[in-house]
């Protein structure tokens, strides 16, 4: 008996879950991100293998657009809670050294992909040659903070004067990479006229100078309400706040998609003109549901629905060829960019060298950028598939280069010369030579 479109598409979703999870746990057990397993997973699933036959069983052609709705949505609400836990603090006390890595590891990544771009062009056709160009730049110069944060939480750097400025690099990096791509997806025109365009601005400052003092207004007045809170009202409560956030973030996604940007933007400024402060209670209760569903099931729909895209299974000694070169912009680019912008503001070699390897981090933050770039018409299949693979290389490389470039021990004496300036009320930074 053949299952209907719902039974199918339940069936579908147990499987994705099933081996997001498996091969989660598996990259962890190797001292890597879980992401890299659930990217795998998704690429495993997709028509690389067998001719496409375990795509075509499990995710049948009526499926798909349910899954692609689901993925839309989980993105969204990833990149809200990305705009919600953008810490600002971060560049406190070392701003400027923050922000001249970032450019500089920026800058010369982005102008290699667009020198790169000019070069597989003609190889990959596509119907705004300037917007290929830009989002090329654009994507080679990516940096997963969220990623980045785990990587640093799991080896126990997050902590250390190194993983401070890292984070806060990474930061700058991402608001300069949202901002670029938001710029490309207007040029390559992801949908409405020109003068919806011109209300990006104007819908980002009432973002900023209205939603978010009112939204703050209304937090305070929760936090300080004198009134008896049982455990049901906490609830109900909660449960009414978070319906008004999904509200807030839908229509927010919407409506920079109906101006013509993609929708994630709406999702990510959302987020960001939350409040902090007067939300405990949100935070603690209502957020960590949020994160649990988009972590374990909406994020991995969103990597079956990338993986469906990825066709590795044709590749030749040009593809080949190809993936040398976008490795070599992708990783040396990042690389020296952030190597020189950390020596030419007085870090130490070693901690230079480890900056360098972290800021190289891309993992889900750049898989976003090239399904925007394919969905946009910017990216063909056989390039988006050689880009997929560069993010999950890159990705992987900081875990295995850690050890070797910041072993154990030069952590512990960082972390023990950082107390010691605590203490005598000297600098902190443990990183500077001068």
């Amino acid at each position: 008996m053949e299952l209907s479109t719902a039974g199918t598409l339940l069936l579908g979703l147990a499987v994705i879950v099933g081996v997001a999870r498996l091969l989660g746990a598996l990259a962890r057990r190797l001292r890597q991100p879980a992401v890299i397993g659930e990217i795998l997973g998704g690429i495993l699933l997709g028509p690389t293998l067998f001719d496409g036959e375990i795509t075509s069983f499990l995710f049948p052609a009526d499926v798909r657009p349910s899954l692609t709705t689901l993925a839309n949505v989980g993105v969204c609400v990833f990149m809200f809670l990305v705009g919600l836990e953008f810490n600002r603090g971060l560049l406190r006390g070392q701003g400027r050294i923050a922000v001249s890595v970032s450019l500089s590891a920026v800058v010369l990544p982005f102008a290699l992909g667009a020198l790169l771009a000019l070069h597989l062009v003609a190889d990959h056709p596509t119907g705004d040659r300037l917007a290929f160009v830009l989002f090329l730049g654009t994507a080679m110069s990516v940096t997963a903070f969220p990623v980045l944060a785990r990587i640093l939480t799991d080896k126990g750097l997050i902590d250390t004067p190194i993983g401070g400025l890292a984070l806060a690099a990474a930061a700058v990096d991402d608001v300069l990479a949202w901002s670029m791509l938001a710029a490309v997806a207007a040029l390559a025109g992801a949908g409405g006229a020109p003068w919806q365009l011109l209300l990006v601005l104007p819908y980002a400052a009432a973002l900023v100078w209205i939603v978010r003092p009112l939204l703050a207004r209304r937090a305070r007045r929760e936090a300080t309400a004198d009134r008896p809170v049982g455990r049901l009202t906490a609830r109900l409560t909660d449960a009414g706040v978070l319906l008004a956030l999904a509200a807030g973030l839908l229509l927010s996604a919407r409506a920079t998609e109906w101006m013509g940007l993609h929708l994630i933007f709406g999702a990510f400024l959302f987020g960001i003109v939350m409040p902090r402060e007067g939300a405990s209670r949100l935070r603690r209760h209502a957020l960590p549901l949020v994160e649990r569903l988009c972590s374990v099931l909406l994020l991995p729909v969103f990597f079956m629905v990338a993986g469906l895209k990825v066709d590795l299974s044709s590749m030749d000694a040009t593809a080949f060829g190809e993936l040398g070169l976008i490795l070599l912009v992708a990783i040396g680019g990042k690389f020296v960019g952030a190597f020189v912008g950390a020596r030419l503001n007085g870090v130490r070699p070693r901690h230079s060298t480890v900056l360098a390897v972290l800021i190289n981090t891309r993992g889900l933050t750049e898989l976003i950028v090239l399904t925007v770039g394919l969905q946009l018409g910017v990216l063909d299949q056989p390039l988006y598939s050689l880009m997929v693979v560069m993010a999950l290389i890159t990705t992987a490389m900081a875990g295995v280069l850690l050890p070797f470039v910041y072993p154990d021990e030069r952590i512990r004496q960082d972390l023990a010369a950082r107390d010691r300036a605590d203490a005598s009320g000297g600098d902190a930074s443990a990183l500077s030579e001068k």
